[in-house]
């Protein structure tokens, strides 16, 4: 499993779902005989955040964000700040996620910003790196995933305040996953991207993979080397599911 020296990050991104309703699959989570050796992360959109920190309190879930503006504040009509997050009790906030980039344009260095931001209100920042189906079929698969980490990282971080993310933009949601083989090469090449930047600190940063993980393929995807959790979209909006992933680390 993981690397002994990086707990294992087991996070839930909601994506645009979710009503007050949905408070009662959160409750079947907290509910939940939990792993001990595991974090668990739940994002729900920013209108829930403050009820499902109000629900998680005192429980092993913590809640978290999925996206922020870099600014602290401002003239920003619709835009919610890193410190508005950490304001409501979000502990964390997911950026750069490929449906940003893609519908909203952001570029590596607007992500390194709200990276930033995230550091800066005390949130865990989750930066997510990751190649379209095209790409890969060019082989360009750590070209664009270098880039992206070149581009998407602070130039200082700590080890506790940054998790990426590798999210194949192809496998999001659609039921297709990459081989073993290729997620291996791709956590064993951002690994190696980030000791050779940052060092021991490198070594630190948990690398979680995304793209279509469900209980049935849990235990094989995250006993990859140097696949230290995942980010889950929609297997995270059903309980049953989200704990069905998490039980891999049991």
């Amino acid at each position: 499993m993981a690397n002994a020296q990086r707990r294992p990050l087991v996070a839930g991104n909601w994506k645009m779902n979710g009503l007050r309703a949905s408070a009662a699959e959160l409750g079947k989570m907290i509910g939940a005989d939990l792993p001990t050796n595991v974090d668990l992360l739940v994002c729900p959109p920013a209108t829930l955040v403050m009820m499902f920190v109000s629900a998680a309190h005192g429980s092993r879930i913590a809640i978290g964000a999925q996206d922020c503006h870099a600014e602290r504040a401002g003239a920003y009509t619709g835009d919610i700040s890193a410190e508005m997050l950490a304001d409501a009790g979000a502990t964390a906030v997911i950026v750069g996620h490929s449906e940003r980039r893609t519908y909203h344009g952001e570029s590596d260095g607007g992500v390194r910003a709200k990276a930033l931001a995230a550091g800066r209100a005390g949130l865990l920042a989750i930066v997510c790196v990751g190649e379209t189906k095209n790409q890969r079929d060019a082989g360009q698969t750590l070209d664009v995933v270098g880039a992206q980490l070149a581009g998407s990282l602070p130039n200082a971080v700590i080890a506790e305040g940054l998790v990426v993310a590798y999210e194949p933009v192809w496998a999001i949601g659609t039921g297709l996953t990459p081989t073993v083989e290729d997620i291996a090469q791709v956590h064993g090449f951002i690994r190696e991207r980030l000791t050779k930047r940052f060092g021991e600190t490198g070594e630190e940063i948990r690398v979680l993979y995304g793209g279509s993980v469900k209980p049935s393929n849990a235990r094989e995807l995250l006993g990859v080397a140097n696949v230290d959790g995942a980010l889950v979209g929609g297997a995270s909006l059903k309980a049953d599911d989200f704990l069905g992933i998490a039980a891999a680390y049991r």
